[in-house]
């Protein structure tokens, strides 16, 4: 079965899949490929190599070429998580020049110094699959803890006493948002490694928000 011909099959009651794979629908009686399914996709054809045959896995059981599984779950964490903390970076880098307070300054070099090796990592695992960096289907200003384009032009404006407590409150949230996704990839992904990150990156942001937190009491 060539690629060329999925397309046919999808008249039939198959599904394509962006990994290039075939994910079979099934419709109850009157039911039509145009109209909504009643059941959610169970399996995947996964084509092989020429001449060899293809392989049939579940929807959410999909393997990386290093033979991990994955799921859609999964792409979408690393996907908007990479979006979501360079966000975070991008404010870090706005204390330079801008806090008042040596603490806010130092706390925000090790948010920039953990979070970039992070989005290396996720950028990596996405392409080791396939995947595009970033979906335009997700609506990256609506994730947990993401910041206003207007937050952040306020923030970029705000000097010393100001900018510290902007900069406190604002990376709290953002980093409590980040807390949420990681909790959502843990309990829906398959991915070992990513739900290992997911871990390390939930007990890193927590034990910064405790931080933070320390620097709005004394300020």
């Amino acid at each position: 079965m060539n690629r060329h011909h999925w397309t046919v099959l999808a008249t039939a009651g198959v599904a394509l899949l962006s990994a290039g794979a075939i994910a079979f629908v099934a419709w109850a009686p009157g039911d039509t490929p145009d109209s909504t399914p009643t059941t959610p996709p169970v399996r995947v054809v996964l084509p092989g190599r020429p001449g060899e045959s293809a392989a049939v896995s579940d929807s959410d059981q999909v393997r990386a070429p290093d033979g991990s599984a994955y799921n859609s779950i999964d792409v979408a964490f690393a996907q908007m998580m990479i979006a979501h903390h360079a966000q975070a970076i991008e404010m870090a880098g706005l204390a330079t020049g801008r806090a008042g307070a040596a603490e806010v300054r130092n706390l925000a070099g090790r948010i920039s110094a953990a979070q970039q090796p992070e989005i290396d990592v996720l950028r990596s695992w996405l392409r080791d699959r396939g995947k595009p960096e970033s979906d335009p289907g997700h609506d990256h200003a609506g994730m947990p803890g993401m910041q206003t384009a207007s937050a952040i032009g306020e923030l970029t404006a705000a000097r010393g006493a100001d900018f510290d407590r902007r900069f406190v409150t604002m990376m709290i949230a953002h980093h409590r948002g980040a807390q949420q996704m990681a909790g959502d990839l843990l309990r829906g992904g398959t991915d070992q490694r990513l739900s290992e990150i997911a871990n390390e990156m939930a007990v890193e942001q927590g034990s910064e928000i405790r931080r933070l937190d320390d620097l709005s009491l004394n300020g």
